[in-house]
Parts: C-alpha cells; sequence; structure tokens
C-alpha cells in the first residue's frame, strides 16, 4: 500500500499493477466460458419455432448429454483505453478431467486436472507447476458440479446457476426473456438483451455476445481431442506443488473474484446489525463499519475474528487467492511461495504481541496461524497522497491531517473496510482505519492526538526490518508525542522505501518523512524540498505528479480558511485516483477523525464521510468498565 512522490505515479498504477488487474478481468470474463465448458450440457433436440430457442439449441447440443466436448471461446474487451483479446479453448474430458488454455498479448496459461494430478502452466514464463493426489472436499476444479463450489450466495449471479446447470434450450429462452427482455430485431437478427447487449447466433454451434467495446464468442462442438498427458510440458520447467493447496488457491481466487465482480446486495448493502463478544463490540456509524476491541493481545485477536469473521475471510480471500493467482499469472512466481519468503524475513522484527494477536485471530477464524501471519505482512510487497495543515494554513489554527489511500479497489478490500477502536491492556488506545483480518496500519490516530498516514515507494525485497504497518502501529500504541514517533522511526530497522505525514494534534506540529533502509529524511513545514517543491507556511505537503500540483494549487488558494469541509475538499479527485480504497482527515486536537470508504461502485472520495469520535468512544468505554460491563461479557448477538 505505497506511493512514491518522487515517480509520476503511484504503483498500484504502475504498468505491473495495470497488468495483474487486467489479468484478474481475464480470469473472471472467462469464468463462464469456463463453467459452460466444464458442465456437462443438456439439450433435448425438438421441432420448435422459437427463433431464440433455435438458435441456442445447436450450441447446447453440442454437448448434449456428453461427457466430454469442447468449447472455443474470444472475449475482446477494453481496460483503460487498451484493447485486450483473450482466446480459450476448454475440452471437457469427463466428471473428472478437462484440459484449459488461455492466451493473451502478454499472459498466457494452461490448466490440465485429471483425476489424480493438476498442472498449471505459464508458457511465457517457461514453468508449469504441478501435484498428485487428495484435493480439498469444497475448493477443487473438478467439473461435476463445479458451479455449486465456486458462486457463493454473496454474488449477483448466484440466480443464474440453475439457469446454466439445467442449460435446455426452452429454460434458457425463457429466462433471457423473463429476466432481460430479450426481443429480436428481424432487420439485423440480433437479440436485445436489456439496453447494452446483443446476442446473435453467427453460425450453428456458435453465440456472441456483444455490450459497448466488449464481446464474447463462444463455439461447441463434440470434436474432442485425446488428452495429453498431465506431465507432458515440454521445454517448461516442472515446480512441485501440494495438490490440494494448488486447487484451493485457484478455486478460491476464482470464487473471491466473482464476488467482486459481481457482488450481491450481502456485499453492497451489508447487515448494520450491531454484534457484541467478550473484548469486543461492532457498531455503525454514519454507515461506517467500526470495531471496538479492549484487553490482553489473545483477547483482542479473538474479538476481531468472532466480530468480523465473514469479513476477514473475504479480505484473506482477495489478497492471497484472488489477488495471488493474478501476480502469479503476472510474474510465473508462486505468490503465497513469496509472500511466506518475506514473511520469514520480517517476522523476528514482528512484537511478540503482534503475534500473539494475529494467531489468536486466525484460531477465531479457524485458518491456519502461519497463513494469516504471513498474510498480515501483505503491504510490505506492493508499493498514496498526505497533508497537514495548521496555524496560519487553517482557519482556527488546528491542525488537520490528511491521508488519501490510493490502492486497488479491484481486488475487494472494502467490502472489510473497518476502522477499529483498539485499547490493549497498558498501550496507548487507538483508532487504525484498515480491513478485517489486517491488525498492522497504514492509517491511525492515537489517544495522545498523534496521528499517522504512510505513501509508499520501491525498493521490493529490503525485508530484513520492521514491516511498515508493524511500525505504524507500534507508534500508535506506544509514542505520545511527535517527537517520539521521530524517534522510534530513526532507531528502528526500517524496510523498502516510504514516505509518511506524522501530526501531533497537541503541539500543532507536523512532518513528512522520506524513509528507506539506509537512510531517513525529516521534511519540516513550510520546507523547500527538490521532489515537493516550495515550501509552503505551517503545511507539510506529499503527493506526486499531477496530484502534488493539484495538491498544492488547492493548498495556496486557501491557505488560512481550512477546516474539515475544506480538509475533505482537498482529498478529492484528482488528488484522489480511481482506485481511492480510503480516505481520512484526523482532527487530533478534538480526538476526532472522518473516514471515507469505497464501495463497489465509487472511490472513497467520492463517497461520505463518517465522523468518528475517539475520545467519546474511550470515554464510554472506560465507564462501562468502571461500572462492572463490558470485557466480562461474553455474550454473542447480532450474529
Amino acid at each position: 500500500m505505497r506511493e512514491n512522490p518522487t515517480a509520476p505515479d503511484c504503483i498500484p498504477h504502475s504498468p505491473r499493477a495495470a497488468q495483474v488487474r487486467s489479468a484478474i478481468r481475464i480470469r473472471i470474463a472467462l469464468f463462464w466460458i469456463v463453467a459452460l465448458a466444464v458442465l456437462p450440457l443438456r439439450a433435448q433436440p425438438a421441432a420448435n419455432a422459437d427463433p431464440l430457442v433455435s438458435g441456442l439449441r445447436p450450441v447446447l447440443e453440442a454437448a448434449s448429454g456428453a461427457e466430454s466436448y469442447r468449447l472455443r471461446g474470444r472475449v475482446d474487451f477494453k481496460v483503460g483505453g487498451d484493447r485486450h483479446v483473450v482466446e480459450c479453448d476448454l475440452v471437457r474430458h469427463g466428471d473428472e478431467s478437462f484440459d484449459l488454455t488461455i492466451t493473451h498479448a502478454d499472459y498466457a496459461v494452461s490448466l490440465r486436472r485429471r483425476a489424480d494430478a493438476t498442472a498449471f502452466a505459464l508458457p511465457k514464463h517457461g514453468v508449469v507447476y504441478h501435484g498428485k493426489g487428495d484435493v480439498h472436499q469444497v475448493d477443487r476444479l473438478a467439473p461435476a458440479k463445479i458451479l455449486d463450489r465456486l458462486v457463493t450466495p454473496r454474488t449477483s449471479i448466484a440466480p443464474l446457476v440453475p439457469l446454466v446447470t439445467d442449460a435446455e434450450p426452452e429454460t434458457l429462452a425463457l429466462a433471457l426473456r423473463a429476466l432481460f427482455g430479450a426481443k429480436r430485431d428481424a432487420d439485423s437478427a440480433r437479440w436485445k438483451l436489456g439496453d447494452r447487449i446483443a446476442l446473435t447466433f453467427p453460425e450453428p454451434g456458435a453465440i456472441e455476445l456483444v455490450s459497448g467495446d466488449a464481446s464474447v464468442r463462444l463455439a461447441a462442438s463434440s470434436d474432442v481431442p485425446a488428452p495429453d498427458a498431465v506431465d507432458a510440458w515440454p521445454g517448461l520447467r516442472p515446480i512441485e506443488l501440494d495438490r490440494f493447496e494448488l486447487e484451493r488457491h485457484l478455486a478460491r481466487g476464482v470464487r473471491r473474484a466473482l464476488e467482486i465482480l459481481a457482488p450481491g446486495p450481502t456485499l453492497t448493502q451489508p447487515s448494520t446489525a450491531p454484534r457484541r463478544v467478550a473484548h469486543g463490540e461492532l457498531r455503525w456509524i454514519d454507515g461506517q463499519r467500526v470495531a471496538i476491541l479492549e484487553g490482553t493481545p489473545e483477547q483482542i485477536g479473538r474479538a476481531h475474528g468472532e466480530l468480523l469473521r465473514d469479513e476477514a475471510i473475504a479480505c484473506i480471500d482477495s489478497v492471497l487467492y484472488a489477488f495471488g493467482t493474478a501476480q502469479t499469472i503476472r510474474s510465473g512466481k508462486w505468490f503465497p511461495r513469496e509472500l511466506m519468503d518475506a514473511y520469514s524475513r520480517l517476522k523476528s522484527h514482528i512484537p511478540e504481541r503482534h503475534a500473539i494477536e494475529t494467531r489468536a485471530l486466525a484460531r477465531a477464524l479457524e485458518m491456519d496461524e502461519t497463513l494469516v501471519e504471513a498474510v498480515n505482512v501483505f503491504p510490505e510487497m506492493f508499493h498514496c497522497s498526505g497533508f497537514a495543515l495548521f496555524g496560519k494554513a487553517t482557519r482556527d489554527g488546528k491542525l488537520y491531517h490528511g491521508r488519501v489511500l490510493d490502492y486497488m479497489t479491484e481486488i475487494g478490500l472494502q467490502d472489510a473496510a473497518t476502522t477499529f477502536i483498539v485499547r490493549v491492556d497498558d498501550r496507548i488506545a487507538f483508532a487504525n482505519i484498515g480491513y478485517a483480518a489486517f491488525i498492522g496500519c497504514v492509517s491511525g490516530m492515537n489517544a495522545k492526538s498523534v496521528s499517522l498516514g504512510e505513501m509508499g515507494g520501491g525498493g521490493e525485497g529490503h525485508w530484513d526490518g520492521v514491516p511498515m504497518a508493524t511500525l505504524m502501529r507500534r507508534a500508535l500504541e506506544e509514542c505520545g508525542t511527535l517527537d517520539d514517533v521521530i524517534a522510534l522511526w530513526r532507531e528502528s530497522p526500517r524496510t523498502c522505501e516510504y514516505y509518511y505525514v506524522f501530526a501531533d494534534g497537541k503541539s500543532r506540529r507536523a512532518v513528512g518523512v522520506a524513509a528507506l533502509p539506509e537512510s531517513i529524511e525529516f521534511i519540516q513545514p513550510g520546507q523547500s524540498h527538490p521532489r515537493l517543491g516550495d515550501g509552503i507556511e505551517d503545511a507539510v505537503v506529499l503527493s506526486s505528479g499531477d496530484r502534488l500540483a493539484t495538491l498544492r494549487e488547492r493548498v495556496t488558494s486557501r491557505h488560512g480558511a481550512f477546516d474539515v469541509e475544506l480538509g475533505q475538499w482537498l482529498m478529492t479527485r484528482p488528488v484522489a485516483m480511481a482506485s481511492n480504497l480510503h480516505n481520512v482527515l484526523f482532527v487530533p486536537e478534538d480526538g476526532v477523525l472522518y473516514v471515507s470508504n469505497a464501495d463497489h461502485a465509487k472511490c472513497a472520495a467520492e463517497r461520505p464521510y463518517a465522523r468518528i469520535d475517539l475520545t467519546a468512544i474511550l470515554n464510554e468505554r472506560s465507564t462501562i468498565a468502571s461500572s462492572g460491563g463490558g470485557k466480562e461479557s461474553g455474550e454473542t448477538t447480532g450474529r
């Protein structure tokens, strides 16, 4: 979760990240091709004058009741103005076996599955991952009943699954008319599905869907080639994987990606019912999820998992499986191994109290402890804008600290967005604007009026130090002044390249920070800098490229007038990017923060802010604790 103020754009919008987003979209666009090919389709021959049924029948009859058949597909679409063409060739050999080949200008993927083995080949990288043996009962890629395992009730396409699994032409024709208002244009022989989709049957056994700049063409055939051996990959370097892990990774990646691509009401309109467990409470404030956790690290970790089980698992699936699969396709390196390698170098720098909390969280989620610990260092592997204004720059002299997190909304982290109010025994209480399943911090403010926000840079692979999110959390729970924070950063071994804005509402001071493993630079308010431009009085402003220019122009144009409303205006587009995941405006002197999170339709800058009063919540919890309530209660509600 990093951005480099010295770079023309932040890392999530670099060519690498654009390729990752493209890989995700490619995989999802092909899902329904795969679904149609792996299912034993049925179509009973019968005379029917209905032209829609007549068009659908040859496509379905090519695989009518057959255990094996072939489906070729072509997907043509645009991403960011660039046209992409994906070719797919999928052969179903039976209930346990299929071959899938996907080709794209930048990527090539082949998946070969047999009853006793699975191979995942990346020809452009010269490698093939393969495994033999048992697979997970649910997270497996066997063609039989695959939609029941890959499509969850949390997607808007779940109601369509029965139509695919019972794919008879009469049923599909009825559904297309009832659900999409299918109407035929006699002149063009096209069927209109709603206002945006056109369906045609260019030849017997073929079907084409066109929507705007995107099109999907499918052609079914009963001409099935003989299956190749699962381990026959001439010219590719074999890498052995546990088959259980391989199929679980790909299955969960597709399942979560479908939820992100086509979210259902459970995700777009989540329940706002409060929940309460021992040492934890979940409430909603102005439409934002707020989790209040208190106690020992073990108690806090357990409460985190109990309160946010579904959100935490969705977050882990987004990071490890959906994003991880796309990243593997892009790089050729098995993402879980890369993540574990990073964790093995970082874990010695993580406080034991944080490890205890993470392991308790994993147990509450009924997940592998080491896996959850490794996922928590994810921000170290991928690298928004920030400012602090006070004194003469603001209307009332108060310090206003803004933090813009531009990160890939495409991987669905918004489903897990949570502001945590955390009070660990014998530590400073704090607010952490984060995501279920992550205990580290990228944006936060503590009860001592100290606030922090990070912006990532380069240097991936420099992992012999304290993880950034761990260092941020340590500052919140250990540092009572800005000087304490500065000392912590000076004295700690650091990873990669990061930029920060640190602020202290008590003293109305702020500082910008450029931190590398081997050096650290502090940029004072009003200080000119070759990378940031001329200094602005009583202001620290960090961003990059055109967004830096826009942010500086806004600050100088309204200098002396800034308050909460104008502070939020500073973080609107284009200072915030289309990938804007969350925005926060801290008013540390008042113990108040304003939080905006992206949803599936809009980025954070286009969403309303929730006013969260950290001081009031902590006082409320202290009152409850002193009266004998709160921590001792084991009641769970709202599940």
